[in-house]
């Protein structure tokens, strides 16, 4: 056979291909680039987005919003202190974009206007944290996105 330019231009297109195509596998079967992105239920989440918009707009009506801060113990959330403890309820929802496996939610239960989610359910990273929660009837967001 005789080797020229066409030969060569060929051998470098299967060559290219060959590699994009070794490429694509690895990516699809090998667990350790497995990358979750959004939530399971993006679509009813979506739907929501509205009601998302008003609860949020209703928190920044408030005199103060709900605070936050990284402790030795974990993150505390702080609620506002005009705020009368026991007339509020809801969910915290910590959502971590890189792997789905370590979101979780828990109810609110306050000491105090204080909340802890405690430091072994973290891990270090990005969290997103969202806190639905209602007083007197009225409903109210805080979403932010926080490094541990």
């Amino acid at each position: 056979m005789k080797f020229n330019w066409g030969t060569g231009i060929v051998l470098a297109f299967i060559g290219f291909i060959s590699f994009i195509m070794y490429f694509i596998v690895t990516m699809h079967t090998d667990a350790k680039y497995d990358h979750d992105l959004v939530t399971e239920d993006y679509y009813k989440q979506e739907l929501e987005f509205q009601n998302d918009i008003d609860k949020e707009k209703n928190s920044k009506d408030l005199t103060s919003n709900i605070t936050w801060k990284k402790t030795n113990d974990g993150i505390l959330i702080v609620f506002p202190e005009a705020l009368k403890a026991e007339k509020i309820s809801g969910k915290v929802f910590l959502y971590r974009p890189s792997n789905k496996q370590f979101d979780f939610d828990t109810a609110i239960s306050l000491s105090n206007h204080n909340l802890l989610i405690p430091d072994k359910r973290l891990l270090d990273g990005r969290w997103n944290i969202k806190v639905d929660w209602e007083y007197n009837g009225k409903s109210y967001l805080f979403k932010k996105e926080i490094v541990y």
